[in-house]
Parts: C-alpha cells; sequence; structure tokens
C-alpha cells in the first residue's frame, strides 16, 4: 500500500482541506498557513505526507524534528477522511512515516494526544501498533484535558 503514499504537493491542497475537515483534525483554514514553510522554505525539515485513493488524496500526515534533539521526531498530525477510516490507512501511513524517519537516521517517533473521549480511539490505536504511554501531562490542553505521549524506538 505504501506507493499510494508520497509528499504533499502544492496540487493537493483543496483536497487535504476536505481530508482535514472530514476527520476533525484541526480547522482546515489553518492548512495555508501550515503548509508555509513547507512549500517555500528549501531547508524546511518538516515532512508532510499523504495517502492517495484514486489519484485524490484521502489522509495526511503532517511530523517535524524535535529541536535541539538528535533523531526525535513528532508527528503532529495525522488524520483520514471520515469516509475512508477503517480500511488500514492510518496503520499504512505510520509505517511509511516510520520507515522514512528511520532511513534520515531518526531514533524516536513521539505522538501526543489528549485524555478527551473523542481521542480514545486514537489512543487505542498508538498501543495497537507498538506505541508506548510515556507521559501524561496533567491539564496541558485546558483544564481536566490532558496531553498524553506516545512513544516508539525507530
Amino acid at each position: 500500500m505504501q506507493e499510494k503514499i508520497r509528499s504533499v504537493t502544492s496540487a493537493d491542497i483543496d483536497e487535504l482541506k476536505k481530508v482535514v475537515d472530514s476527520s476533525g483534525l484541526f480547522p482546515s483554514e489553518y492548512l495555508n498557513e501550515m503548509l508555509s514553510d513547507y512549500f517555500n522554505n528549501a531547508d524546511t525539515r518538516d515532512i508532510w505526507f499523504t495517502y492517495f485513493d484514486y489519484n485524490i488524496p484521502v489522509a495526511i500526515g503532517y511530523c517535524v524534528p524535535e529541536k535541539f534533539t538528535e533523531g526525535t521526531y513528532n508527528l503532529l498530525a495525522i488524520g483520514v477522511s471520515e469516509d475512508s477510516q477503517r480500511k488500514g490507512i492510518a496503520t499504512e501511513m505510520m509505517k511509511y512515516i516510520e520507515q522514512l524517519l528511520k532511513y534520515k537516521e531518526g531514533r524516536i517517533l513521539i505522538v501526543e494526544t489528549s485524555s478527551d473521549d473523542a481521542q480514545i480511539g486514537a489512543r487505542k490505536f498508538y498501543k495497537q501498533i507498538g506505541y508506548t504511554q510515556e507521559a501524561v501531562i496533567r491539564d496541558f490542553w485546558k483544564d481536566g484535558e490532558d496531553k498524553i505521549v506516545f512513544w516508539k524506538k525507530l
């Protein structure tokens, strides 16, 4: 399936906004600004990738190196459009980014989630694919909503 995953191009933006809206990842109006450095800075180390089906993006991923570390990366976003969920796409996206980071001499991948009930599936997913819950930062997102950090050695 990984032949269906590639780096994001500017031609993908409109479809990726639909993915972001459908998955509830974040407000899609943020996407242009979020992608700005990726498209305009030849030295960027940001990694934006997409899974496409019939040449249409149906998933998005965003990963960055953690500043001041050696080989630690943070997956800041991964989302699959609602009508493409539960088809193994997120698992394939995770395999893709893990392999890419190993190639880039990455050592560790962390993923941050929330204690919110809407994230129960995400927390279960990361555990199923070999991530360890490493930290809980209480009240991080807002009072009563913790940040939960998952970790995996690459």
